[in-house]
Order: C-alpha cells, then structure tokens, then sequence
C-alpha cells in the first residue's frame, strides 16, 4: 500500500510540474505579445497578411492546415485533419523556442499557444504564422516566409497565382525539406492533387490524425509519401 501511496504522490508532483512549465509558456506568451502584435500588425499593413491572399486562397489554407482555426483557443485534438499542431502552436514552436524539439516541450509550446491566442487577435497570429513558415528549397536557397516562397518561385505574390500554383506552396507546408519545389516532384504533385480534391468537397480527412489526406487519395494513388 505505502508504494501505491508514494506512486500517486510522485505522479501528481509530475502533474503538477508539467502544469507548471505549460505555464511558463503561457506567461512568457503574455510577456511576448505586444512586440509580436506590433510585428503582425506591419505585415498586414504591408500586405502580407492572410488577407491579403485573398479569401478563397485563405480558406484553402485555413482548411488543409487548421481546420478548426478560427474558432479554437490555440489546441485542437479532434477536428478531422487537424493533426496535432495548431497554426498558432506552429507559430509557438518558431517564436517561443531557439530550437524546438518534440517531447516535453510540445506542453510549453502548447502553454504558449494558448497564451498567443489570449493577448492575440487571429488575423494577427495567422500573419505572423505566414512569414515565418519553413517553405523549403527555392532557387536560391532555403526560403522562410509564404509571400517569400511565392516571390521566389513565380515573381507574385499568392493573389496573384493560379490555384494550382497557390496549393503547390500550401502542399509544402507538411514536409518542406522533402518536396522539391523547383522541378517535378511526383510526390509534391499527389499532395497538391489530395488538397485539390478536398477543397472540391469530394473528399475529406477520415480523422484528426489524417494530415496526409490519406481520405482523399486518388484511385492511382500508391501511397507514396516524400522521405522524411
């Protein structure tokens, strides 16, 4: 009995810790967020917002990203598609950390997330998301910012783009390092192709874990997925 007591007490002071640095990252969220906000609120005056790609463009990404985005508080762990990052946890993991590593700093990234969404309005957390997204390997060089990747890659910025070209750069967002953006890529083509089908209303995700859309697979889809 004495060990099943000292368990229960070891498990809650673990709860209780791991509350406790969520917390850090909600309080330093609080700390953080009026520079962020001045920051966000310069690109969306320059243009560089999610407004500006356009409503049709927007929810295209909103929906192949973060579903669930306009209406969640910074975590969403059932929305079909959703996955386990949030765009505003995504944006946590870029501002809040010099190198963010998966495990227990997912609960800090989550507590910062959480916080954004507090201090934040969501037109606000999506423009600073937007440049600061990891995009891949452009013509000359690795590229960080999505009104970046369209510059680079097509000399326009996403309003002006086809669609095709707009979800090319949305279909990146999942594995940047391993689409290449520059040449044929049968695998970026069948992401694109998954992401064309479900803002066609054809398809959808078959839960929240499906961010590969395995729900939307073409019938000559193989399955094959970049290397990771």
């Amino acid at each position: 009995m004495k060990i099943l007591k000292y368990a229960g007490v070891l498990i809650a002071i673990a709860c209780l810790a791991l509350l406790g640095y969520g917390g850090t990252g909600y309080w330093a969220a609080l700390s953080d967020a009026d520079v962020l906000g001045a920051h966000a609120d310069e690109l969306i005056s320059g243009r560089r917002g999610g407004d500006s790609l356009g409503v049709r463009y927007r929810d295209i990404l909103i929906t192949v990203e973060d579903p669930n985005f306009w209406d969640h508080s910074g975590l969403d762990i059932s929305t079909p598609g959703a996955g386990l990052t949030t765009i505003t946890q995504s944006l946590a993991k870029r501002v809040a950390f010099d190198e963010f590593r998966p495990g227990l700093r997912k609960i800090r990234q989550t507590g910062y997330a959480l916080g954004l969404e507090v201090r934040l309005s969501k037109a606000q957390i999506l423009a600073l998301w937007l440049d600061t997204l990891e995009m891949g390997e452009g013509p000359n060089g690795w590229i960080v910012g999505f009104h970046d990747a369209s510059a680079a890659l097509y000399g326009r910025p996403p309003a002006s783009l086809t669609e095709t070209q707009f979800i090319r750069l949305v279909a990146v967002l999942i594995a940047p390092a391993s689409f290449n953006l520059t040449e044929h890529d049968t695998a970026l083509d069948e992401r694109t192709s998954r992401i064309q089908r479900l803002i066609a209303g054809v398809c959808g995700p078959t839960d929240n874990s499906d961010v590969w859309l395995d729900g939307c697979r073409s019938p000559s889809d193989e399955g094959v997925k970049p290397a990771s």
